[in-house]
């Protein structure tokens, strides 16, 4: 897979300076070592593979930082070569794991890649094993939070529009489910819950992006209000010295009396130095960085929204649209929409790093739960209705 080869017969040491130092076994380890160590071996060289698929569809810095943790990678591999010697034998496949993130890191390359590489590097077994070394151990430890690092450039990019996403979709599975099982439980028509569910869904949809809009476009302009502007450069030079309200503008944005005296002095021009330009904002620059990036945009935010709640809220329907009827709709469309919970929690936990299956199950019971409310609702209403 393109790692680097290390002759196998090499007896060199496998530490660096500076901890603890192991050298080739002088006993001749056991088949269960060789069996590890040949997991390990395998897994190293995947796992720098992998480090390698990124680094192809990046530039620049995270190039460089990828290109240095399969290098790493390459150092571990070297290790349990050394301590395999003659016995490293035939290349073993990789954990399925690493197999995995081999296949995503040369198809897809996102950030989705990065969040299971970092759970990957923080379930590193080198800490457990006496096979490993100290430098090892730090290494799988540091590496995690350079992945962490590079998974959090990524999420940034993309966290104000799919957080309005999945919201939308989560939202839409739940609220429709609900509709259809409460208006179902009344004892009402088929095609009454399937037309009930289609109007749940347009109006779901429509209510959800132009909520999302307002809502995104308000705190952009609210973050907006709070930054600095350029006046105390153009209206320093007529102000009053003796009066200096410049000192009040500089106390205002949060610094201590004897700071803003400093730089209010700085900018009437009685200091030759600009010490501390973090309180005057800089011209902007057409290519500047968006500060607000994790916020998201309005249009972006609420066409997420809109599309997202729609394909969420279709699902509940999809039973009713194929002819299905009474408790066989209802029972399908349970099954599917749990299936979408599911489906989306364990997206929202690889890119945060968490447990997919814990938030599956928790957006499992949550979604299921409000539903059988609802139904439980509508079956004393139809009930005292009859």
């Amino acid at each position: 897979m393109g790692a680097r080869i290390f002759p196998s017969n090499r007896s060199i040491p496998v530490d660096t300076p500076g901890t603890n130092p192991k050298t080739t076994p002088a006993q001749p380890p056991s088949r269960e070592d060789v069996k590890r160590w040949r997991q390990y071996l395998a897994d190293e060289r995947a796992e720098a593979a992998t480090y390698r698929d990124l680094a192809r569809r990046r530039t620049g810095e995270e190039r460089e930082i990828l290109l240095g943790l399969a290098e790493a990678e390459g150092r571990h591999e070297a290790h349990w070569l050394a301590l395999l010697g003659d016995d490293a034998g035939r290349p073993l496949r990789p954990s399925f794991r690493n197999r995995l993130l081999g296949v995503l890191a040369r198809r897809f390359g996102s950030v989705f890649v990065l969040a299971l590489a970092q759970r990957a590097e923080g379930r590193s077994p080198y800490a457990s094993d006496p096979s490993a070394t100290s430098a090892m151990v730090a290494d799988e430890q540091i590496h995690e939070e350079v992945v962490r690092g590079l998974a959090t450039r990524g999420r940034n990019r993309l966290s104000g529009n799919f957080r309005a996403a999945v919201f939308g979709a989560n939202d839409g599975l739940v609220s429709n489910l609900a509709l259809v099982m409460g208006i179902g439980a009344t004892g009402v028509s088929t095609s009454f819950i399937l037309f009930s569910g289609l109007a749940g869904l347009l109006a779901g949809a429509l209510s959800m992006g132009a909520g999302e809009y307002v809502s995104v476009r308000s705190q952009r302009e609210l973050l907006s209000a709070t930054r600095p502007t350029q006046i105390t450069l153009t209206a320093a030079k007529e102000l009053d010295i003796a009066a200096n309200e410049l000192v009040l503008v500089y106390r205002a944005r949060g610094m201590t009396l004897e700071a803003a005296e400093h730089r209010a002095a700085e900018r009437l021009g009685l200091l030759g130095c600009d010490c501390d330009p973090s309180f005057s904002l800089q011209p902007e620059e057409d290519d500047a960085v968006d500060e607000h990036e994790t916020v998201g945009t309005g249009l972006g935010a609420a066409a997420s929204s809109f599309c997202f709640f729609a394909s969420g809220a279709i699902i509940p329907v999809l039973p009713y649209l194929v002819g299905l009827s009474g408790v066989t709709a209802v029972v399908v469309a349970c099954l599917l929409v749990g299936l979408a919970l599911m489906a989306t929690g364990a997206v929202v936990a690889l890119l945060s790093g968490a447990s997919p299956l814990r938030l599956a199950l928790r957006q499992l019971g949550i979604g299921l739960g409000a539903a059988a409310v609802t139904y439980g609702l509508g079956l004393l209403f139809g009930t005292s209705v009859g």
